[in-house]
């Protein structure tokens, strides 16, 4: 799970195995598989680098080089 953060400045957690899309309008919303959507704080590229440590972190350090 990666923790953002909603623009009301509460963080929270996501599973990130559940995303669907990432996009910047201009806020950046993730949309899940289940079609729930949130808007957050972090840019897309944020977001990206959390879900590869989070990948890293479960399935070791050579993961996505």
């Amino acid at each position: 799970m990666i923790e953002v953060t909603r623009l009301n400045d509460k963080k929270f957690f996501i599973n990130c195995e559940l995303i669907e899309q990432v996009e910047e309008v201009p806020d950046t919303s993730i949309t899940l598989t289940n079609g729930k959507h949130f808007i957050v704080k972090e840019t897309p590229l944020q977001i990206k680098k959390m879900i590869i440590e989070y990948k890293r972190e479960i399935f070791g350090q050579d993961f996505l080089k």
